[in-house]
C-alpha cells in the first residue's frame, strides 16, 4: 500500500539501440518526482553524448540524432546528480528491465559497482507488469494505457524520456487510485481558490424546492449491473462497497 510520505520517481530513458549487451548506451534520462500522489514539480532531465552512433531504428523511435548529441555531457558528468535524485525513491518504470539494465551498465562502466545494481538503492515498480495483471490479453504500451485511462498524449509524436515519464506518472496515478482526497481542494469557505479547506462555516440553503426522485428503470439497472461486472473484471475483484452490501 502506498504511503503518503513515500517518494516516487517516475523514470524513462532513451538509448542508441538495443540490447545493452551490444554496447548500446543511454542518450536521454527523464525523471519526475511524485509525493502524496501529486507531481511535485521537481524533475531530472538530461541528454547524453554516448560516444557511439545510434541505430537508425532507434532514431526512428525517439528522433534524437547523433548530431544533436554532439557537445552534450557524458554520463560520468551527471552520474552523481542522477544518483542523488533517485536514491531511496520508489522508481516507477514502464518495462523496468530495459531501463534498469541500461542504468546499471552505465554505472558499471564507471567502475561504480555498488551502484551497478540500483535495486540496492531504490525500490522498482514495473508498470508494464502491473498493467498486464490488470488488463490481461490487452495492449499495454504507454500509448494504449493513455487511451484506456483518458490521458492526453497528443503531443507524443516521438518517444522522449521526460515527456514519457510525465505521461507515465499520470497513467500510474490513474491505474492505482483515481480520486485521492474527499476534500474540495483549492476552495476556501468564501469560494475563492487557495483556501485551507477546513470548511469551518456551514451555510443553510433556504428557498430551494424539494427535488424530484426518479427511480431507475429495469433497463438502466441491467446496464448498471453489466458496467459493475466489467469494472470488477478489470480490477480483479468487486468494489469494497459491493462486498459490504453482500455481507
Amino acid at each position: 500500500m502506498e504511503q503518503q510520505n513515500t517518494r516516487y520517481v517516475v523514470l524513462d530513458t532513451e538509448t542508441t539501440g538495443m540490447p545493452v549487451g551490444e554496447g548500446h548506451r543511454i542518450i536521454e534520462i527523464g525523471c519526475v518526482e511524485v509525493m502524496g500522489r501529486r507531481l511535485t514539480g521537481r524533475h531530472f532531465h538530461v541528454y547524453l553524448q554516448p560516444d557511439r552512433e545510434s541505430d537508425e531504428g532507434a532514431i526512428g523511435v525517439h528522433g534524437i540524432t547523433d548530431a544533436f548529441l554532439v557537445g552534450k555531457p557524458r554520463f560520468a558528468e551527471v552520474a552523481e546528480e542522477f544518483f542523488e535524485f533517485i536514491q531511496g525513491a520508489q522508481l516507477i518504470i514502464h518495462n523496468a528491465a530495459f531501463d534498469v539494465g541500461f542504468i546499471n551498465n552505465e554505472f558499471a562502466m564507471l567502475g561504480q559497482h555498488d551502484r551497478a545494481d540500483i535495486s540496492k538503492h531504490c525500490g522498482i515498480l514495473d508498470t508494464l507488469m502491473l498493467a498486464r495483471s490488470r488488463h490481461p490479453g490487452q495492449r499495454n504500451s504507454l500509448d494504449a494505457l493513455c487511451k484506456r485511462y483518458g490521458i492526453d498524449n497528443s503531443g507524443r509524436e516521438l518517444h522522449g524520456a521526460l515527456l514519457d515519464s510525465e505521461l507515465l506518472a499520470d497513467v500510474y496515478l490513474a491505474m492505482t487510485g483515481g480520486q485521492t482526497s474527499l476534500s474540495l481542494a483549492g476552495h476556501g469557505a468564501d469560494g475563492e481558490e487557495g483556501g485551507d479547506g477546513t470548511g469551518s462555516e456551514v451555510r443553510r440553503i433556504v428557498g430551494r424546492q424539494p427535488g424530484v426522485i426518479l427511480m431507475a428503470t429495469a433497463e438502466e439497472l441491467e446496464a448498471h449491473a453489466e458496467r459493475l461486472a466489467a469494472v470488477a473484471k478489470s480490477a480483479g475483484g468487486p468494489a469494497l462497497w459491493q462486498t459490504l452490501n453482500e455481507a
